[in-house]
């Protein structure tokens, strides 16, 4: 099995901010640009100072990079044309700077200069080797596009506006909480497929859960672009960790199609961001979807590879689990660590190694993954004071998590899960797969060290497996349209329930969109477009599995 667990659990960056109460820490990495060179995966992402390599989608070793590119610049680009990979990244203010290197991890990079300037910029490699430039980041100005020339990365076409924000009517480009705010068109993306071009775009800001991916499609790279019928493209709006826009799509060498995109933290910062993977395709007519309707549960690469829609391999154990600690600081309660809100965390009272986090399952279930995601809290950060240039600094050292997971069936025998507690390594979403899987009942987490000797903090201590027992029975639900571009779903309560997914869509059998429901009552959602038919259906999930629902209701 080759499991993942979003976020990706990649060695995330400390940035050192200056603010008007001193400096602060955290952790950042978006905007991720992925492809395919010489066998291997490559992801470059913002503000990282490295790249992570894979040959699996599953396991990511970093990769130093030259200091000399500009690794100090948002949204970095990357694509690959007759043996070279080719790098750039935003130069608001500058001309693009491009390079390439036939080798990603030993270099030599070439630089080649540009003329022209590029926010969140994109090269799409055509089949008949010409290359085109996407850029665009702005509230008030398109994506733009023009052809290059494929040897000097120089402009052969005069740049051409291609998306523009529409938010009264395309409900996911709104600002939640923000009526009438313009939204951030940005992050473009160009996939080919069967002769047709599909332009993704992020949208309306990263600081929001619905950061989104829309796609527009042509039949030529320059267009004329139309909104496609599948719209968002990718998008997770509700969950442990939300948000999935200004990412990148690829096709492996067996067929299947990933999209990369940003996830929302922004809790010590706006761009405090992690990285996620989901399953995409073309469906038989041709559009491009994505699927994330349980975006963040471990999920097997080779079955999504058969099947992008393979139901999730376990179920959250962790939810609903009675949860105590060794101690907590006011306002970071241990019930945090399993609210299934990554903003929100527990957070020890001291950062000696005797602090502890446990969960009682109530009953014996079968274990197969853990997912230990730490949060940051106060990180002590002195030693930076009087270093941080501008409004920022990159912290280049390697940082180390160390942890011991145990688990017990009875509360008093414990035996190890997994022993991180001489690691060297950074591991701030780490996850443990157990494929056999382990009956038992407690998990315990202890003997944290965390980096910049902070306390111990965790925003999600999350358990997956199978629970004893049946699966829940179909929901009670309605739903109405209550806006040109927003919906409300009422639930009713269901005892033998965890929780719910809301699956939508243009057409009754392209349900592509969903939103995870974790209470009763009223959930209210902008995501629709402006005079096209929605069609709802709600499933239910528990411990022990899902139970798909019968009723699609059109809106």
């Amino acid at each position: 099995m080759k499991v993942f667990c979003n976020p990706l659990n990649l060695s995330y960056r400390y940035q050192i901010h200056k603010g008007s109460s001193g400096i602060y820490a955290c952790r950042e990495a978006a905007d991720p640009s992925v492809v395919l060179f010489r066998g291997r995966y490559y992801l470059f992402a913002s503000m990282s100072l490295c790249a992570w390599g894979s040959d699996d989608l599953v396991t990511w070793e970093e990769i130093s990079l030259p200091g000399d590119l500009p690794l100090m610049d948002y949204a970095p680009d990357v694509c690959v044309r007759d043996g070279w990979l080719w790098f750039c990244a935003s130069r608001g203010g500058a001309p693009i700077l491009h390079y390439r290197t036939r080798d990603v991890e030993k270099g030599p990079y070439e630089c080649v200069p540009g003329t022209y300037e590029g926010v969140d910029p994109n090269r799409f490699v055509d089949e008949d080797g010409r290359v085109y430039f996407y850029w665009g980041c702005s509230d008030r100005t398109p994506i733009w596009g023009m052809e290059l020339n494929p040897e000097t990365m120089l402009p052969v076409s005069e740049p051409v506006p291609l998306i523009e924000g529409h938010p009264d009517v395309i409900g996911y480009e709104r600002s939640p909480g923000l009526p009438g705010r313009k939204p951030y068109i940005e992050g473009a993306w160009m996939t080919k497929h069967d002769g047709r071009y599909y332009l993704q775009y992020a949208t309306p800001g990263t600081q929001f859960a619905t950061y989104a991916d829309g796609v527009y499609v042509s039949d030529a790279p320059l267009g004329p672009f139309r909104l496609a019928e599948n719209n968002p493209y990718s998008f997770y709006p509700s969950g442990f960790f939300p948000g999935a826009g200004h990412g990148s799509t690829l096709t492996d060498p067996e067929g299947a199609v990933w999209h990369f995109a940003t996830m929302r933290l922004s809790v010590r910062h706006m761009f405090e961001r992690r990285v996620g993977l989901y399953p995409a395709g073309f469906d038989r007519d041709g559009e491009l979807f994505c699927n994330q309707r349980y975006a963040d549960w471990p999920q097997d690469v080779e079955r999504l590879r058969e099947d992008p829609f393979a139901k999730p391999l376990w179920m959250p154990q962790h939810l609903g689990a009675s949860v105590r600690a060794s101690s907590h600081t006011p306002g970071h309660e241990a019930e945090l660590a399993v609210s299934e809100d990554v903003q929100t965390f527990w957070e020890a009272g001291t950062a000696d190694p005797g602090e502890y986090l446990l969960l009682d399952l109530g009953e014996w279930v079968c274990l197969h993954a853990v997912q230990i995601n730490f949060a940051d809290g106060k990180p002590d950060i002195s030693r930076f004071e009087g270093k941080v240039k501008g409004d920022r600094l990159i912290d280049p050292g390697p940082q180390r998590t160390a942890y011991l997971l145990e688990g017990s069936r009875d509360g008093t025998d414990w035996f190890v899960l997994a022993d991180r507690t001489r690691t060297q390594t950074d591991c701030p979403h780490d996850f443990c797969v157990f494929e056999e899987g382990i009956d038992l009942r407690y998990v315990r987490l202890s003997r944290m060290e965390l980096p910049y000797s902070q306390k111990p903090c965790v925003s999600g201590l999350r358990l997956f497996g199978i629970g004893s027992g049946e699966v829940p029975e179909e929901p009670t639900f309605e739903v109405r349209r209550t806006g040109d571009t927003e919906l409300t779903v009422r639930v009713e309560k269901q005892e033998d329930a965890l929780g719910w997914n809301m699956l939508f869509g243009h057409a009754p059998d392209k349900l592509y969109h969903s939103c995870l429901i974790f209470s009763h009552g009223e959930t209210w959602l902008d995501a629709l477009v402006k005079g096209q038919d929605c069609y709802v259906r709600l499933d239910a999930f528990n411990r022990a599995g899902i139970r798909e629902g019968s009723r699609i209701i059109k809106l």
